[in-house]
């Protein structure tokens, strides 16, 4: 890897001008589910491309558009390397609990906050201002380079997925860094090579008519146990799942997933007292725990409700009662084909009288950490950071990235400029402004390892 104190420099150089664009962003509001200045920072966005030197589009969708960029390599480039991004955030409600107002961007102690720097806005701004930076030092990029920027990931991407099948030509890469990355509490980057995936359904069931006061329950019967008996017959008490086939395309971890999970530190003893358990489930502990956490699916109810749930009493059966439940999914579950067995199981188990409606899926999505593209990665975080990161094979949320990366064959890499406690989502929402420059200098070590690797 070549020296990069020349792109470094630039970077210190140009240090309130990249943070100047991030106050800019970060004071646009951008709330895709209420529709809240989503034109204007698209159009933000596009500018910012175009001013470091990006051949831009909008590309329109069903909801709000993709922000796309390119900028082709020099003559030597032969590969191309694709950032994903999102410029929509989260509500920034409740107002009361912020410290500072949430689109009035404030540093306090070295610490910028802001609703979306962490969640993406930060990290955007960083891909922005790596490449930048080395155009500025080298006049030229070792690679082409694209940028994917969507406007709907925080509800849930409806529209990336008819995008990418549409636009495959702008999608294809040769690897895709992800949208973002924190650290743990002693500040030791991460890196994750993947997503679970997810499916979501509603439940509901109907028994009689109209709710009747509970007098009737010993002849009537009750929505609410109806849908208790049929959520049961879902998991057991050890959590197995107990749809037939569930299981069938669960992928074991590989011996290099193993490695991973053995290095990853949990604080196993801490985290339980911070949740007030006595122990996790199943009484599991140590790498057992990791593996269930990472690599087995999940059935979790949601949320269940039926009857009267106010204060005091009411004496009624109610006639329907009704649950959601999200599914967490591991390579190679197909949440569609999970949708379908569920269907089958609650027929086949007498409960097809259950309604079962389809919310949201999306696919799980890893790249194995022995892929040439992860290790090109992580091998870029020594150099930058000092220290080697912290590898998740696995996240066990879950997000789009199967459908603009894995889908077409393209490895992808999440990491970011974020910390232990960035509170994506919540009040106070946050980056160390350390982490937003070092994060800089991360992607330019990136694009120069990556622009230069022969492999």
């Amino acid at each position: 890897m070549s020296n990069m104190d020349d792109v470094f420099q630039v970077i210190e150089d140009r240090r309130e001008v990249y943070l100047g664009w991030l106050t800019e962003i970060c004071r646009q509001p951008s709330i895709a589910a209420q529709n809240k200045g989503m034109k204007e920072t698209a159009l933000m966005v596009e500018r910012m491309l175009n001013d470091i030197g990006a051949k831009t589009q909008q590309v329109p969708t069903a909801g709000y558009p993709v922000v796309y960029g390119e900028i082709g390599g020099g003559s030597g480039a032969t590969k191309t390397l694709s950032f994903y991004d999102h410029y929509d955030v989260q509500p920034a409600d409740p107002l009361e609990l912020w410290e500072s107002a949430p689109f009035e961007p404030d540093i306090r102690d070295g610490t910028f906050y802001a609703r979306g720097v962490s969640d993406n806005k930060g990290n955007l701004i960083a891909r922005l201002a790596a490449v930048d930076a080395y155009l500025r030092a080298r006049g030229e990029l070792p690679t082409n380079v694209k940028f994917i920027f969507e406007g709907e990931e925080e509800i849930g991407s409806p529209n990336l997925g008819a995008f990418a099948e549409a636009h495959q030509d702008l999608i294809q890469a040769d690897g895709c860094i992800w949208e973002a990355g924190y650290c743990d509490i002693q500040g030791r980057r991460e890196v994750y090579l993947g997503l679970k995936g997810i499916l979501y359904v509603e439940y509901h069931v109907e028994q009689a008519n109209t709710d009747m006061h509970s007098m009737w329950a010993a002849i009537v019967p009750s929505a609410a146990w109806r849908l208790l008996r049929a959520l049961e017959s879902i998991k057991d008490e050890r959590e197995h799942i107990l749809i037939p086939g569930f299981y069938d395309r669960v992928v074991p971890p590989t011996a290099a997933d193993k490695t991973a999970l053995a290095e990853m530190p949990f604080d196993e003893a801490g985290r339980r007292t911070q949740l007030g358990l006595d122990s996790f489930i199943n009484g599991l502990t140590g790498p057992a725990l990791l593996e269930q956490h990472m690599f087995q699916p999940t059935a979790n109810i949601a949320g269940i409700w039926s009857g009267y749930t106010s204060e005091g009493m009411k004496t009624v059966l109610p006639h329907e009662a009704n649950a959601k439940m999200d599914f967490r999914l591991v390579p190679d579950q197909d949440p569609n084909e999970i949708f379908g067995l569920l269907q089958r199981h609650l027929q086949d188990t007498g409960f097809g009288d259950v309604e079962v409606k389809l919310l949201a899926e999306e696919h799980p999505a890893r790249t194995a950490p022995d892929n040439a593209f992860a290790k090109l990665i992580i091998d870029t975080f020594k150099p930058a950071y000092g220290h080697d990161p912290i590898i998740y094979p696995l996240v066990p949320g879950s997000g789009p990235m199967y459908q603009l990366c894995q889908k077409y064959g393209i490895p992808a890499v999440s990491l970011g400029v974020g910390n232990e406690n960035s509170r994506n989502h919540a009040p106070n929402e946050n980056i160390h402004v350390r982490d937003f420059y070092k994060g800089i200098e991360h992607l330019a070590v990136i694009l120069d390892r990556f622009g230069t690797d022969e492999t």
